[in-house]
């Protein structure tokens, strides 16, 4: 879809409302009273069993990398829906005239490594010519918090709309850290938008209530964080999984 990056949008920008249910309202979130910024995808059966496959232990890797892909490729596709769109007006090969909306701006993808690089690709499918950066962020085990080890970023991504990649928000210690790195870069907060497949309640509250600008968007809200600070029930390691 080159014209989410290179189209030139002009006139006014139209508001459409987005067909992404608020987490608070969506059904698998019941319960958590999730903040407004806090998307889901449709909870639908095809979804539910697509994540059922990835967190079984009998999963081998062919069938979670396939199955993985699946979900993250509905997941950019919500992010894309609620990128700002204009009106847009061409012509048919018959000569007929059709109004239609092309997308505002331009993007750009930051995965979180390594687990977030696993996103990339879906990102590529929707949007072939997107500008693509990385943030590496690991645990100081001195300090216990989140720090920042490697960012390559896009020179323009302050320009952007930035979508952030990675597949699971536990504590959300590095999606905040990471956040920061894009504020820092001069990427406005209403600009960056967090996808990923797994997000725990608690990381959930946590990034959305220190960001109230942005927006995350993820397939299934789970029950909540173990003792050690895991998901349940949760997937296992993604990364280890997947690559």
């Amino acid at each position: 879809m080159p014209s989410i990056v290179n189209g030139q949008a002009h006139g006014p920008a139209v508001t459409f409302e987005s067909r992404l249910p608020l987490a608070s309202e969506s059904p698998n979130a019941q319960g958590h009273d999730l903040p407004s910024n806090a998307r889901t995808l449709h909870q639908t059966a095809q979804l539910e069993g697509l994540l059922t496959i990835i967190r079984s232990k009998d999963t081998g890797r062919g069938d979670f990398v396939f199955t993985s892909n699946r979900i993250i490729r509905l997941l950019v596709e919500e992010g894309l829906n609620n990128l700002p769109v204009v009106p847009k007006q061409i012509t048919t090969p018959l000569g007929d005239v059709f109004t239609g909306v092309g997308f505002q701006g331009k993007i750009a993808g930051v995965s979180i490594m390594r687990a977030g690089e696993a996103m990339e690709a879906g990102l590529r499918e929707c949007a072939r010519s997107v500008r693509l950066g990385k943030i590496l962020i690991q645990r100081d085990e001195e300090t216990a918090t989140a720090k920042l080890y490697y960012a390559k970023l896009p020179e323009d991504i302050a320009s952007r709309h930035c979508l952030l990649l990675d597949p699971m928000l536990a504590t959300g210690g590095s999606v905040i850290k990471a956040i920061e790195v894009l504020l820092d870069h001069g990427v406005p907060e209403e600009r960056i938008m967090f996808l990923n497949l797994i997000a725990s309640p608690e990381g959930m509250k946590k990034v959305c209530t220190m960001f109230p600008k942005m927006t995350v968007i993820t397939a299934k809200v789970d029950e909540g964080l173990n003792e050690k600070k895991y998901i349940i029930p949760g997937l296992g390691d993604f990364g280890d999984r997947y690559f």
